[in-house]
């Protein structure tokens, strides 16, 4: 039996002006209390749903790719985790076709029309690391999330940054140990591991 091996999408959804409405954000926080480096990190809206991502990153298949993009990249492409707090999204996808996926997102220029707004918000989908294991998007997560937080306080002193504090407090998972060799992958956002249940082998991801 063939086992269908897929690659996982990190991305971070950027917002050239801060969602319009129906999100958690505080606006007693306006972007002058923002450092320069989070000015485009924003929550994304509520209303926002891993069903409507879903359909929106396969209607832009469509328009880009035709039917038969979308009928190839249809299988397996499924919105596995997305955070309002943190406009973070860890998407799953075949690893024959993560490419068109990550093309697609590439392109997509707003958010889908949701409820209660006039206007679809513009963003930015910006694919930071492509996993072979889920395991290793969420580790990543937790890695930017908390470099993040050092950032902001580093740029604005020494105290709590009680906005990015609140954005994160409902993070509990745990990370392992960052280790020296993982830095070349880090850098370059590629995972080469796998996603093998109850295997020791590993395949390397395909090159070209």
């Amino acid at each position: 039996m063939v086992r269908i091996k897929h690659r996982y999408l990190l991305v971070n959804i950027l917002y050239p002006e801060p969602p319009t409405a129906g999100h958690h954000f505080d606006k007693a926080h306006s972007t002058s209390t923002l450092p320069d480096s989070k000015q485009f990190h924003w929550p994304t809206p509520d209303s926002l749903t891993p069903q409507l991502l879903a359909k929106a990153i396969r209607n832009q298949i469509l328009y880009m790719y035709g039917d038969y993009g979308y009928g190839i990249t249809s299988t397996g492409l499924n919105v596995k985790y997305l955070s309002s707090a943190t406009s973070t999204t860890i998407i799953r996808c075949s690893r024959a076709n993560y490419q068109l996926v990550w093309a697609a997102l590439t392109s997509m220029t707003h958010l889908p029309e949701l409820p209660k707004q006039s206007t679809s918000q513009s963003c930015v989908m910006q694919v930071v690391r492509v996993s072979g294991t889920i395991r290793k998007a969420e580790e990543e997560v937790i890695r930017r999330a908390r470099a993040a937080i050092l950032n902001a306080r580093r740029e604005n002193g020494s105290g709590s940054f009680d906005l990015l504090d609140t954005m994160l407090a409902g993070d509990n998972m745990e990370m392992e140990p960052e280790h020296p060799e993982n830095a070349a992958d880090l850098a370059t956002g590629i995972e080469d591991e796998d996603e093998d249940e109850g295997a020791e082998d590993q395949d390397s991801m395909d090159e070209g």
